[in-house]
């Protein structure tokens, strides 16, 4: 079967390998689209990753072979996968917040390979089906927009509070998207691509700005004249954190989304005086799958506008990968495993 796989940093490439066979409570899916995620970039474009190794765990397709005692499943059935399997029975699962597991895998993988491929082999327990009326296509959003919820959760926002995105990359145009449809309608979008900016502005953000229209109060007990009661950070960036901070009204919530490679300086006086929240948001709610595949069948999502229009080919994933970083693609990019 074709695979992309990675070779080393900023290099990927189309090779073979043979279709993978399901061992005992796993199942063969015959992969219809995968989409690529921030993590892919860091794994190529920044050399994360183990050449060798077969990446895309944003997936969707059809089982196409059931492994020893898979009862529960039946051949053909239209599933999305890539979900992080929790044990149940840890401190944190039992406080129903699985993305923090003690058992979870390493941020880098499992070392398996993954689904910018043919095939891939995924746990039975792991599938999600697909609701009917949701197209294959589309259900490849569900580990991203799940992701989104999951940050969208971990802000405690509401319908009427006011909130800033920093970073309008496919996740944060996925939880402007997610926050709309949950009646939060004050959505603010901080992004430097102009690409990005005009697909934010389409998806639903009430007012698209600059990263550098957002000025800091000068002293840490100041608040701007229209404060945030959260902003989601979805672009990774030190210099986004940092200014995201003095942009909260008292009491607010920074939620990190978005991985970075450089730490940030914050104002520990500004945390302290206004009582501010710093958080992270990894992974998804419990049940987060199935939470994003209910959001897509309801068809609030400008689906349209979440994905890029042309689906890539394996032998494209790298080129799509470096107009992601750069910003030249605004929405999430879908591979669709030919050659």
């Amino acid at each position: 079967m074709p695979v992309a796989v990675y070779r080393g940093k900023g290099d990927i490439g189309v090779d073979y390998k043979p279709v993978p066979e399901p061992g005992a409570g796993e199942v063969l899916v015959e992969v219809s689209h995968c989409g690529v995620c921030g993590t892919d970039l860091h794994m190529v474009i920044e050399g994360w990753g183990e050449p060798g190794r077969v990446g895309g765990h944003e997936w969707s397709g059809r089982i196409a072979a059931l492994g020893p005692g898979v009862e529960s499943w039946t051949l053909g059935a239209a599933v999305v996968g890539g979900e992080l399997l929790a044990c149940g029975a840890c401190v944190m699962c039992t406080a129903g917040r699985p993305s923090l597991c003690e058992r979870r895998p390493p941020v880098t993988g499992d070392g398996r390979d993954g689904a910018f491929a043919q095939y891939v082999v995924t746990a039975a327990a792991g599938l999600s089906p697909i609701e009917e009326g949701v197209s294959l296509r589309t259900a490849a959003l569900t580990e991203p927009l799940a992701v989104a919820m999951h940050a969208i959760t971990r802000s405690g926002v509401d319908a009427g509070d006011r909130v800033l995105v920093t970073g309008a990359g496919p996740i944060g145009l996925l939880a402007i998207a997610a926050l709309r449809s949950q009646g939060v309608d004050d959505v603010v979008v901080s992004e430097p691509a102009e690409a990005r900016r005009e697909r934010a502005s389409a998806v639903g953000a009430s007012q698209v700005i600059n990263p550098g229209d957002l000025v800091a109060p000068p002293l840490p007990m100041d608040l701007i004249d229209e404060p945030f009661d959260a902003v989601l950070e979805c672009s990774g960036r030190a210099d986004a954190m940092e200014v995201g901070l003095t942009q909260l009204a008292r009491g607010g919530r920074l939620v990190l989304v978005g991985t970075g490679m450089h730490a940030p300086r914050l104002d520990n006086n500004r945390i302290l005086l206004n009582e501010l929240s710093i958080t992270g948001a990894y992974n998804y709610d419990a049940n987060g799958f199935r939470s994003a595949l209910a959001l897509l069948a309801t068809g609030k999502l400008p689906v349209d506008l979440l994905i890029e229009e042309e689906d890539v080919p394996l032998s494209g994933l790298l080129e799509a990968m470096n107009k992601l970083a750069t910003g030249e693609l605004p929405g999430k990019v879908l591979v669709v495993p030919e050659t």
